[in-house]
């Protein structure tokens, strides 16, 4: 008995002349590593003006992936908000803390002091963790591990860093793609997460998560 078996290839894909196609897999890597991609950065630059014209390949083709991606032109950022728990990260206890506290510097400035950029020293950071989440210095970061969630966080593209000796003159600048990543409508809904961890014994060391690609500490 024979039979016809229909041995056809799919159709493409995607129907993109290989540069295009190069161009959309950078992007798609670009952010699942970082969860944005900052037009602003001379890296990103040729990558982001490509998204800007071709952002609904952009679009369709991160939903495959779970992403929604946003693109905020002035500040020419393009971000990826998860929409599936698998593309979350865990974070200790201590790193959720730093980025707490730079979300609320980030508030600070921005909304009572009008400021178009966010930038404060590591010693400056340390004074806030002390003022607002760390009364007891003992609980605070070492100089190692505070370098170690900074390189973190820069690497997910929610702020530059810029290393300095000694380390507590170390620059930071906190990025618009933060309070994208950590969100509070307001400044009550900031403490009621930040109480959560001034107790110590009231959360366990890994307590928070951060998209991998944006949106959301969660404790």
């Amino acid at each position: 008995m024979n039979m016809d078996i229909n041995t056809s290839a799919p159709p493409a894909l995607l129907r993109l002349a290989d540069p295009d196609r190069a161009r959309l897999g950078e992007a798609l890597r670009s952010l699942l590593a970082h969860g944005s991609i900052l037009g602003l950065e001379s890296g990103d630059g040729d990558l982001y003006a490509w998204c800007r014209q071709n952002f609904d390949w952009v679009r369709e083709t991160a939903a495959l992936a779970g992403l929604t991606v946003r693109m905020e032109h002035e500040s020419r950022l393009i971000q990826a908000i998860p929409e599936h728990p698998s593309l979350t990260i865990n974070l200790r206890q201590d790193a959720t803390i730093v980025l707490l506290a730079l979300w609320y510097e980030f508030d600070t400035q921005i909304r009572d002091q009008g400021a178009a950029q966010v930038t404060l020293s590591v010693e400056q950071l340390n004074q806030l963790l002390k003022e607002k989440l760390l009364p007891d210095l003992k609980s605070q970061p070492s100089v190692g591990r505070m370098r170690e969630i900074l390189r973190q966080a820069e690497r997910f593209n929610l702020i530059r860093f810029e290393l300095a000796q000694p380390f507590e003159t170390s620059q930071i600048e906190v990025l618009k793609t933060l309070p994208r990543v950590i969100q509070f409508n307001e400044i009550a809904e900031w403490t009621r997460t930040a109480d959560l961890h001034r107790d110590p014994q009231g959360v366990p060391p890994e307590t928070g998560t951060i998209e991998d690609e944006a949106e959301g500490v969660e404790s």
